[in-house]
């Protein structure tokens, strides 16, 4: 957790210089601009009350753990273009709508995993379905285990989001500049849940489950004001009410919990139409 803590001690840090260079602004005029970038990121999750409703069972379990899962690293697993989607990546296309403001769409493809062999607490009550765990419950300890759940958005905890951005230059080398870029989004999410749950056969569809909101302050490099890289860190708000756990339609979940992201994304950056003036 020491780098999303010295980007944000960075960020502060820019944003007081920001305060001290004020004409940069005024001569890097971003309106008509059109950005692409593809990234990837690391991410924290806090812990989720997980509700399972069913025709047999109606429980609750409280405070569950859960982990990103990070692709091991190697050139074939991040940059072959046929498995590009695997590891937790970050898109965005944006248009600067002004000199300093852009508006953007974007895909957050998290890796969302239930840690397995914890213990939590479960209320509730689970019938009629011809396994150990038949009975009622109320406050009681459960492992989470092979043959009770398995549970997970591995491809993935897909937010889909649109964001709006301020874009300023807090230093200009002449063909390099550091900008500072921070802004709002809210989306739905479309995970795809991979689920086992009690004696049911597994589960594994994309499904709209809810929708997020979120906020993001970054650090961008650009060289020639085309390419960039960018360092981002991003935190929100989770909520889906209505998570598929099963192959049976009747059979339910639904979570809430906030997040956390580390990203590192590269991108290019155009002039669409006529040079902006100031």
């Amino acid at each position: 957790m020491k780098s999303p803590v010295f980007i944000a001690i960075l960020i502060l840090a820019t944003q007081i210089v920001s305060a001290q260079n004020g004409p940069l602004i005024e001569k890097n005029n971003q309106k008509g601009k059109l950005y692409v970038y593809w990234g990837w990121n690391r991410g924290w999750y806090t812990t989720s009350d997980i509700s399972f409703g069913g025709p047999d069972y109606d429980f609750n379990l409280n405070k569950v753990v859960a982990k990103d899962r990070q692709t091991p690293f190697s050139l074939n697993a991040y940059l072959n273009p046929t498995l590009i989607t695997i590891p937790q990546y970050n898109f965005r296309v944006g248009y600067f709508i002004s000199k300093n403001y852009d508006i953007s769409f974007g895909v957050d493809h998290m890796k969302y995993v239930v840690q397995s062999e914890q213990t939590v607490q479960i209320s509730g009550y689970i019938s009629s379905t011809e396994t150990e765990y038949d009975g009622e419950y109320d406050n009681d300890d459960i492992i989470i285990e092979e043959g009770f759940l398995n549970f997970e958005h591995t491809d993935g905890l897909n937010y889909l989001n649109v964001e709006i951005r301020r874009f300023d230059n807090i230093f200009d080398f002449n063909k390099v500049k550091i900008n500072l870029t921070e802004g709002f989004g809210l989306g739905a999410l479309l995970p795809k849940t991979n689920s086992t749950l009690l004696n049911n056969e597994r589960h594994d569809d994309f499904h709209l489950a809810g929708y997020g909101i979120s906020a993001v302050v970054a650090i961008n490099i650009s060289f020639y004001e085309i390419f960039f890289i960018q360092s981002e860190l991003k935190g929100g708000y989770i909520n889906m009410p209505d998570i598929r756990t099963t192959m049976d339609k009747a059979d339910r979940a639904s979570q809430s919990f906030l997040f956390s992201q580390l990203n590192i994304v590269f991108g290019v950056s155009v002039k669409l139409g006529k040079k902006a003036t100031s």
